[in-house]
């Protein structure tokens, strides 16, 4: 069995939080007559909640229900919320598919190390899988996406920071939990990450520059691409030596080090 290199796709493969769901958001809000504009602090607090159907079953409380004349009844509720959702998610993937929203340096470059060093690739986010290969396509190329897994979506009952989608991954890999590296940029799927056992290097993001990565095995501000965009290491606790570039050789020293065993 391979070693996989498994990305979150918000965030770590672009910033599209900030420059593309935000204003997909908002633009969908308006799109059907909603009372509610979302502000960067407002989005900010509404990604402690993984998964963007469930943002926006957090409106629904009752004034605002009120408010907007919405049903009373739940099952149509969750209608709406899907008819939301989809609305939403066909915004944001124009938006990836007009080439709004750049990718974060050095996705593309370690993606086509990894393949070419025979690793096995996937994406695991708790985003729609139609806005995750959009992004992926945009990100990588649409060769390379093809060697893609994919886990995303409404493919396990609960979102990050559960474990769940992490869980799934390693099982239809076909791996330990030992051979993989996740890349992720949020303490939420930090949590997911460390809950299934996987070795985490955290490229913080524009939303999550001041959260809390205690257990990463590396931080950095990008996996960096030169020379335009070298990396600022962060925190590094195995002292793997990062050099302008977060390298495949960088990723194998890190399992090597949080697969030895600790005794007191």
């Amino acid at each position: 069995m391979s070693d996989a290199l498994i990305f979150d796709c918000d965030g770590v493969l672009s910033d599209t939080e900030r420059d593309g769901h935000l204003p997909a958001f908002n633009a969908t809000f308006e799109h059907f007559g909603l009372p509610v504009h979302w502000s960067q602090e407002d989005y900010a607090q509404m990604l402690a909640i993984g998964g963007g159907k469930e943002r926006l079953g957090k409106l629904l409380t009752p004034e605002f229900i009120a408010k907007a004349g919405l049903p009373e009844d739940r099952e149509a509720q969750h209608d709406l919320i899907a008819q939301w959702h989809r609305e939403k998610t066909a915004r944001y993937t124009a938006m990836v598919r007009a080439g709004e929203l750049p990718p974060r340096p050095g996705i593309a470059r370690i993606s086509a190390e990894a393949a070419d060093a025979g690793w096995q690739l996937a994406v695991a986010s708790t985003s729609a899988e139609e806005s995750v290969r959009a992004v992926l396509e945009h990100v990588v190329g649409t060769d390379l996406a093809r060697q893609f897994s994919v886990f995303a979506g409404d493919m396990v009952e609960h979102k990050k920071p559960a474990p769940d989608i992490y869980h799934l991954a390693i099982r239809e890999l076909g791996i330990q939990p030992t051979q993989a590296v996740v890349v992720e940029d949020s303490a939420n799927g930090l949590r997911a990450a460390l809950a299934a056992g996987l070795t985490t290097v955290v490229t913080r993001s524009s939303y999550t520059i001041n959260e809390d990565f205690t257990g990463a095995a590396l931080v950095v501000d990008s996996l960096g691409q030169l020379p335009d965009h070298p990396v600022a290491v962060v925190s590094d606790p195995h002292a793997v030596g990062v050099d302008g570039e977060v390298s495949l050789k960088n990723l194998l020293d890190l399992l090597n080090a949080t697969s030895i065993p600790t005794f007191s």
